[in-house]
């Protein structure tokens, strides 16, 4: 400490109080103006699993920042109108994309067309920050109570039951495109607008099967409004430990599935800004009390360097292209 205070002195004594505490609070911030707040842009409506997360992390990221940080929900065609926003957005830190698979990863692969972006060029990965698995659910009068049976009764009725997610080719969708093409179920797709939605019309027994993402679904699972037949991640999801992997029924021994939730910023952004930005969010994801709220939220913290990060959606990207060109994805 005061070898460091001595290497501060000279400057100190060139700057004057003043405009020294004005570099210490600039060096400090993760782009240019101290008082401009940063704008965490979410690509779905208030109240879904992304916008929890968000608003979640966001004000912690704002006081190890010591500058605000607000969410805005920009919504709309899969999350790829606030994905656009930010490839469009000046890359000097203020604009982030908190963002899942869906606007990053399957948008481009089922609307080739229509979204004539890169996410993995357009926008630099800065750091994942939760993860959640996905819930196969059921509405309450199902006549399964076990995978196992679930799988017997949509053999019995092919192309009879349906599931409903929140959209067509988004993640919910290509993660349960796995789920048949696996098991080898045949069973119709309901696409919805929003996930909150799905669940609701699930609980009233509208349809038959949803994939949703445990924060959403846990309460409704521990108040018996809906079945759970099993968590899409490879070991039981800690917010529902009495709920089994779907990987434990042979037929879907293979699948594990996590939805990654994670902050972007615009292609061209000062790798320091990019650094610090990793840097903060990943303290505040080793804070224990991050951690007890994002496990009370059905999330877990995730934590890799930048180019780790980078490597997890290219890899996810190949994936996910298998599934989207066996199921004959498309929205063009």
């Amino acid at each position: 400490m005061l070898a460091f205070a001595a290497l501060l002195s000279p400057l100190r004594s060139a700057l004057g109080p003043g405009l020294f505490a004005f570099a210490l609070a600039a060096g400090a911030q993760p782009g240019p103006g101290a008082s401009d707040p940063i704008v965490a842009v979410v690509p779905f409506s208030a109240g879904g699993s992304v916008d929890v997360a968000a608003r979640l992390l966001m004000p912690r990221l704002a006081e190890r920042l010591k500058q605000p940080v607000v969410v805005e929900n920009t919504v709309g065609a899969s999350g790829t109108i606030a994905t656009q926003r930010v490839i469009r957005a000046r890359p000097d830190g203020h604009t982030l994309l908190f963002a899942v698979a869906s606007p990053i990863n399957v948008a481009p692969l089922v609307s080739p067309n229509t979204y004539r972006y890169d996410a993995l060029k357009e926008l630099v990965p800065v750091v994942p920050v939760a993860a959640s698995a996905f819930v196969l659910v059921g509405r309450p009068t199902l006549a399964a109570a076990t995978t196992n049976e679930l799988l017997r009764l949509v053999r019995s009725q092919p192309g009879k039951l349906n599931f409903g997610t929140d959209g067509v080719g988004t993640g919910l969708h290509v993660t349960a495109e796995m789920i048949k093409q696996e098991a080898g179920l045949e069973m119709v797709h309901v696409p919805y607008k929003s996930g909150p939605q799905v669940l609701t019309e699930l609980a009233g027994g509208q349809i038959d099967l949803a994939v949703l993402p445990v924060s959403l679904v846990q309460g409704f699972v521990r108040d018996g409004k809906v079945k759970a037949f099993g968590v899409t991640s490879r070991t039981r999801w800690p917010g529902l430990p009495e709920v089994p992997s779907l990987s434990e029924t042979p037929e879907l021994r293979r699948l594990d599935v996590e939805a990654w939730h994670g902050l972007l910023v615009p292609a061209r952004t000062d790798p320091a800004i990019v650094e610090r930005l990793a840097r903060e969010m990943s303290a505040v994801l080793s804070e224990p009390e991050t951690v007890r709220k994002l496990a009370d939220a059905g999330f877990k913290p995730m934590q890799m360097t930048s180019a780790q990060f980078a490597a997890h959606l290219a890899s996810e990207r190949s994936e996910m292209a298998r599934t989207i060109a066996a199921a004959a994805i498309k929205v063009d």
